[in-house]
């Protein structure tokens, strides 16, 4: 029988999460192997949005000037009320005493894991492997028994961590039994994509805005080529109905007056969910990013806190691994992961996407008032300004999870 290949850690998955972790720890001198189904890096168009301490997190592995070269920095966004005109503006310089980089980054994800597993496929410890489907793992109390299907067969793989990055439908989750609590919301999302220049017909438009009405709410930001509108659909409606061109030519016609002179590149549908799994751990596998918690994509939350993730469970990884940390300090340090990430999802980034998507979502004229004042508080406020701000950035969010020991 063939020797059982090795590597210290083993990671399902080569989006953003699983390239970033891939990286520090190969970076590290681990040797790490990715195994990702698909045949390249998944072109996913819902993500593109890159906060500023996120920016400064890939800085330490030198990924951040490659974003500013390609994405848009995006310093202001607007919260506007589409019968009226009205906008409320929120302009991130107000933080630059607390980041380098006070703006957004507006840039398809799918560039940072491109370029990182472009990187890892130059050293000499790591190993990106395309078409490789992990099928199951057996863990023992010194490592963990992989078996990955291939193109030409079944391959066995030994590693001393497994982690799970593979996304909202995981497998490493789905093996450990792990509960994925929460809920769908009843709306599914249409995304299109325009290379259209709808700043031409809307005034004062910024790279993101967050639009509400009465009658239909949606979100308008442009990523480097192209303006994305997201909009919650009708449920009664077919997938034909409203991928169609009538569906096209409605949206944008409210938005430019005559939607069928819009071409559009991409008319994607997707569900929504708000789910944390129980556990981000057990043993010796860990569970990170879209596999670990789903949350509604107003705020730009979902991609970040996965990259938030994989830099906290590299910090308690690392010196694991390196033997810096054995017994019950080692087995301290990863449930140390887990109830930093695990806790502020909860506390942090399940409850303010819950909170956007009810500020947002639309309603009957009183509620939308209501939203209106609530946002217009906060923009004449000073300290309260502020506050929301650090808030969205997510500031906040690794200040609670630093808090949790």
């Amino acid at each position: 029988m063939a020797a059982v290949e090795r590597c210290q850690v083993a990671i399902a998955g080569a989006g953003p999460v699983g390239t970033v972790l891939a990286t520090l720890l190969a970076q590290a001198g681990i040797d790490v192997v990715v195994l990702e189904v698909g045949a390249d890096c998944a072109q996913d168009l819902r993500a593109s949005t890159f906060h500023p301490p996120t920016l400064e997190m890939l800085d330490q592995i030198g990924i951040t000037p490659m974003l500013l070269e390609k994405g848009l920095k995006a310093p202001v966004y607007h919260w506007r009320d589409r019968h009226s005109g009205e906008v409320i503006d929120f302009d991130l310089d107000e933080i630059s005493d607390v980041t380098r980089y006070p703006f957004r980054i507006q840039c398809e994800q799918y560039h940072l894991s491109r370029a990182l597993a472009s990187g890892l496929e130059k050293q000499g410890n790591a190993d990106v492997r395309f078409g490789s489907r992990l099928l199951t793992f057996e863990e023992d109390a010194d490592g963990v028994n992989l078996a990955i299907e291939t193109m030409t067969g079944i391959e066995r793989l030994r590693a001393d961590y497994l982690i799970g990055a593979d996304g909202a439908n995981s497998v490493v989750r789905k093996w450990l039994g792990i509960e994925f609590d929460g809920f769908t919301y009843p709306e599914r999302f249409l995304c299109l994509s325009t290379a259209f220049d709808i700043g031409k017909h809307l005034p004062n438009l910024a790279w993101v805005n967050y639009v509400s009405d009465p009658d239909e709410w949606l979100v308008l930001l442009r990523v480097p080529t192209l303006w994305r509108v997201l909009v919650p659909t009708d449920g009664s409606l077919s997938d034909e109905e409203l991928r169609s061109d009538a569906m096209k030519n409605e949206i944008f016609g409210r938005l430019v007056g005559d939607g069928s002179m819009v071409e559009t590149q991409h008319r994607t549908l997707y569900r929504v969910h708000q789910r944390v799994a129980q556990s981000f751990r057990e043993g010796r596998v860990m569970l990170a990013g879209d596999a670990a918690h789903l949350n509604n994509p107003l705020g730009g939350f979902g991609m970040n806190s996965g990259v938030h993730d994989a830099f906290n469970l590299f910090e308690k990884l690392l010196p694991v691994l390196k033997g810096q940390k054995a017994g019950g300090a080692a087995e301290e340090n990863l449930a140390l992961y887990d109830r930093q990430r695990r806790e502020v999802t909860h506390s942090f980034t399940q409850m303010q996407t819950k909170e956007n998507m009810a500020m947002i979502r639309g309603g009957q004229d009183e509620a939308h008032k209501r939203r209106r004042e609530a946002m217009l508080a906060i923009k004449q406020d000073d300290e309260r300004r502020r506050a929301y701000m650090l808030r969205q950035a997510m500031f906040e969010s690794l200040s609670q999870a630093a808090a949790i020991r």
